[in-house]
């Protein structure tokens, strides 16, 4: 954080904490290791559900 905090995600209980497709899996590991701040930001601020419906399709994540 910008003033020197430091946070901790539980990537695993995140994707465990969703019903989620491997396609699904599959793009939150790539956000992991290559926009691990985008990912952060998804978890923290954005509506995670949502993005993964529109980036991977409509299957998966049941309403």
């Amino acid at each position: 954080l910008q003033d020197g905090r430091k946070i901790s995600i539980d990537c695993t209980g995140v994707e465990d904490a969703l019903d989620v497709t491997m396609a699904q899996r599959s793009e939150l590991d790539y956000l992991v290791y290559n926009d691990p701040l985008g990912y952060a930001d998804l978890i923290l601020n954005g509506n995670l559900e949502e993005y993964l419906k529109n980036v991977t399709g409509s299957h998966g994540l049941e309403d």
